[in-house]
């Protein structure tokens, strides 16, 4: 349970909505279907408000469900304050100075960024966003999105900074294992100071946030199991019930992927990494090579 539902975020908010009406239901005996016929809704709304998807909780939808699962009155009423609060606040993405700056799968993904516990990122080609400096942000998009406004740029490298504050909360900071590609280490992005910088800054953050480790695949080491392309690990508390997912983009959409025999190629290939890559001293060292080498 949330300790102050009132001041919590519409995401965590979305989430524990999830995992208590789940809980609820199993422990009333009864399935999904079953209840979305007696709600007279579709089980697709019930799956998405079980898996914590729904942007807005209705307040009457919990009021309902907790009458078919006989919730206690306390519990009740800790779960309508959840929903009030998705009606009421918008989470940091959704409002007007962002929202223009972010895709639809890309605003789904920042709602299950804010509630996992883990993240496990392979990138091949640049530095993981959660660990960019706003100068890199800003060559990176000024390259990839031409045409577009200073206005629009501006937006991107918001959305963007605000992310990486998820490293830094006091409670429970987001716990961050970033394996890159040497690659990233030597393409320089924008000038060479900025690209300087941002090894600096990666090098800091996995010096001194015990939630951030960072290894680096040389190239020496020839073909590796990241090969097929960047991709990202989402994982939630152990005592919520939703098992971790993939985050995957490209140039025209971004997706998760929730299947459990892909997530578990993608758990493998992560972990096959790991084993693989220098550990996390030794690939400090390369960071602070590349840095002496810029």
């Amino acid at each position: 349970m949330l300790e102050d539902a009132g001041s919590a975020a519409p995401a965590l908010c979305r989430l524990q909505l999830a995992v208590e009406l789940r809980n609820l239901r199993i422990a009333s005996g009864l399935t999904a279907a079953e209840v979305a016929k007696r709600l007279t809704v579709s089980p697709s709304k019930l799956n998405r408000l079980e898996a914590g998807e729904n942007g807005v909780v209705e307040p009457a939808d919990v009021m309902a469900l907790c009458a078919i699962y006989k919730a206690p009155a306390e519990l009740q009423e800790t779960l309508i304050g959840y929903a009030v609060v998705t009606k009421k606040k918008k989470d940091w993405w959704e409002v007007r100075e962002y929202r223009p700056a972010i895709t639809p799968g890309f605003r789904a993904y920042l709602g299950q960024e804010a509630t996992a516990s883990a993240i496990h990122n392979y990138e091949s080609e640049y530095v993981p966003g959660l660990l960019q400096t706003e100068p890199y942000v800003r060559a990176l998009h000024r390259r990839a999105y031409e045409g577009r406004s200073q206005d629009e740029i501006d937006r991107i490298v918001a959305v963007r900074m605000t992310r990486q504050e998820a490293l830094h909360r006091e409670a429970a900071p987001l716990r961050l294992t970033a394996i890159i590609n040497e690659a990233v280490l030597r393409r320089r992005v924008g000038s060479v100071e900025v690209m300087r910088t941002q090894l600096e800054h990666i090098a800091e953050l996995a010096s001194s946030l015990p939630n951030v480790r960072v290894q680096v695949v040389p190239f020496e080491s020839g073909e590796h199991p990241g090969m097929n392309g960047s991709f990202t690990i989402l994982q939630f508390r152990e005592r919520d019930p939703f098992p971790p997912i993939v985050y995957l983009e490209n140039l025209s959409d971004a997706w998760v992927v929730r299947k459990q025999a892909d997530v578990d190629r993608y758990e493998e290939a992560f972990t096959d990494l790991q084993a693989f890559a220098p550990g996390h001293p030794e690939s400090l060292s390369m960071i602070k090579k590349a840095i002496e080498e810029f």
